[in-house]
């Protein structure tokens, strides 16, 4: 049988060098969840349009992840990880410096876009490496994202308490340069041809036991990635605001945050544990399902320690869903386009988390409470499941993706 690098001890450390990057990169994402009730509090402005610096961030994040993965197809991704380190450091720097939260909102689009690099394009890449654990392997590289989330909001908020928010986009600027655009140049090397003509066949095999067209295949994974993350982001965006509002304060919220992130992270990797023996189209499935009934708990009234488990519960559900969309997409389509197509599915995902951010605090606005925007959630993870379900019924043979070496 043809030797190729696929699951070699090379591509292991790959992995935990682009781990590494990834809990930096990925900073941007959570910082403005954060500081969103400081920013609130500083500019005096509306809960909804706080939102709107997380908005031009997950639109930066969503472009980033559209755009940039066309360039890691063509050129690698060490590039991709230094200019986006850099971006994403000047969007941090100037942000501090404005004082208006309408140029602080369009600076976000610069730190999201600086992002972004650390999420699709940065999973594209590893999963080159790998064949028979592609699934694990993907959804720990995937997990950088929420180990960034769980990592980060309480040194941020510690470092709120005394410099404000400003002081800690600072900080960021500075940690983001000091990491990320030297360990960019730790992922040089790319994989050999023998390798991507051995995927490219796996893929051609699992894209003929699937009734649906790629571009229609393509689409789906588009809308289902939207309407599971419009349901997604009401706790991860608002969990804070929902903190402050029940009376446990923001230092609670991040806390809370931290622990939703933890929960993701193993739901993460138990998650890409099953999909290289089920495939990505289940796990979507029973992790849309698992989503929608944990968001339903925090339509409970309870004390902070029944807030912190509904946390962890709604962690443990979600954390497998937007890594198998990039699992399904390797699955089924060229590796050549590797890049380019997870950075379109998971960029839907990314624009269902910022329509989903505002929404759940024009809800709010209108309301006074977060119970209509949990039940606006719950429709859309609905919608979610029913996709999942209509793929799934459509595959002739569903069973592992990759064929045993």
């Amino acid at each position: 049988m043809e030797t190729t690098q696929h699951d070699s001890a090379y591509s292991w450390t790959r992995l935990a060098i682009s781990l590494g990057l990834s809990v930096v990169g990925s900073i941007g994402m959570w910082a403005v969840i954060v500081v969103l009730p400081a920013m609130q509090a500083d500019f005096g402005v509306s809960r909804s349009d706080a939102t709107l610096p997380y908005i031009g961030c997950m639109l930066g994040f969503a472009a980033g992840n559209l755009m940039l993965g066309r360039a890691v197809d063509r050129w690698g991704i060490t590039p991709v990880l230094a200019a986006s380190a850099i971006a994403q450091a000047i969007g941090f720097a100037l942000s501090a410096l404005t004082p208006s939260i309408v140029i602080v909102s369009v600076l976000h689009l610069l730190l999201g876009l600086g992002a972004a690099a650390s999420f699709s394009p940065l999973i594209a890449d590893l999963s080159h490496w790998f064949l028979r654990r592609r699934g694990i392997a993907v959804a720990i590289a995937a997990s950088g994202n929420y180990l960034a989330g769980t990592v980060w909001p309480r040194p941020i908020a510690w470092v709120m308490e005394g410099n404000g928010w400003q002081g800690a986009y600072l900080a960021l600027a500075v940690l983001i340069v000091a990491v990320v655009l030297p360990g960019a140049f730790l992922l040089r090397r790319r994989i050999d041809e023998a390798s991507t003509a051995r995927a490219t066949d796996a893929a051609a095999s699992r894209a003929a036991s699937i009734r649906i067209s790629p571009r229609a295949l393509q689409a789906l994974l588009a809308v289902a990635g939207v309407s599971c993350c419009v349901a997604m982001s009401m706790p991860q965006v608002h969990i804070v605001a929902l903190c402050i509002d029940r009376g446990f304060g923001p230092q609670a919220g991040a806390e809370m945050l931290s622990l939703m992130l933890a929960g993701g992270v193993v739901s993460r990797l138990a998650f890409g544990a099953l999909s290289d023996r089920l495939g990505g189209l289940l796990v979507l499935a029973v992790g849309g399902t698992l989503q929608m009934l944990a968001l339903s708990l925090f339509l409970v009234q309870g004390d902070q320690a029944t807030l912190s488990l509904i946390a962890l519960v709604f962690g443990l559900s979600q954390g497998g869903i937007v890594p198998a969309y990039a699992i399904i997409v390797r699955e089924y389509m060229p590796p050549r386009e590797a890049g380019r197509r997870v950075g379109l599915v998971m960029g839907a995902t990314i624009i269902g988390m910022a329509f989903g951010g505002w929404v759940s605090g024009w809800l709010y606005d209108m309301t006074g409470s977060y119970a209509a925007a949990i039940w606006n959630g719950i429709a859309w993870n609905v919608l979610n499941i029913t996709i999942a379900l209509g793929i799934l019924s459509r595959t002739v043979t569903p069973g592992r993706a990759v064929p045993s070496s």
